[in-house]
């Protein structure tokens, strides 16, 4: 059985040229048709590719944050067991140690030594939960590389402070005697 284009040729209907231009231009919608098939499945390609990159960026991500938390639960471990391991004895509840804390002045019961030691720079009082602790100077310092806020009270630290603002300022105060009993 012959095409109906062949058909129309034998009965005359048609010529040559125009059966030549017809599957000529059946070619070209062919070519066409393959071509947007292609580019179709190019953009499809992409479309995945594309997705596959921005899973792989969400991954990332997502493992930098889990990176991070685990770190700071390790930094936060690492604290509480310096604190738990080398907190001092406070003593018998003699004298008053004040510290501040936020811009508040908190209070803490402690023996006379042990306050002489705050107040030259041996102990420092550090924070763990809500408690206050006192540790060794060197242990308090490994606790500020690791967190620095979980130091509230450190005498050497203040001495530098009040030491430079004594330099900018003329101290107002110096002809005036501190009496003997004032502990702070």
């Amino acid at each position: 059985m012959a095409s109906l284009q062949d058909q129309l040729l034998k009965a005359g209907l048609a010529d040559k040229s125009a059966a030549r231009q017809a599957r000529q231009e059946k070619r070209k919608k062919q070519k066409i048709k393959n071509k947007s098939k292609q580019q179709t499945e190019d953009e499809s390609k992409q479309a995945a590719q594309q997705a596959i990159e921005e899973k792989k960026a969400r991954d990332r991500a997502l493992n930098e944050q889990q990176q991070k938390a685990r770190e700071e639960r390790s930094i936060a471990a690492q604290v509480r067991q310096l604190i738990t391991i080398n907190s001092q004895s406070k003593g018998k509840d003699e004298v008053v140690l004040n510290f501040t804390d936020d811009n508040v002045v908190k209070r803490m019961h402690v023996s006379e030594d042990v306050r002489v030691q705050v107040t030259k720079g041996r102990l420092a009082v550090v924070r763990l939960d809500e408690e206050y602790h006192l540790v060794p100077m060197p242990v308090a310092d490994k606790i500020a590389e690791r967190d620095e806020a979980s130091v509230i009270h450190r005498a050497d630290a203040l001495d530098q402070s009040q030491s430079e603002a004594g330099d900018e300022q003329d101290d107002w105060y110096a002809d005036y005697q501190i009496p003997d009993d004032l502990t702070w």
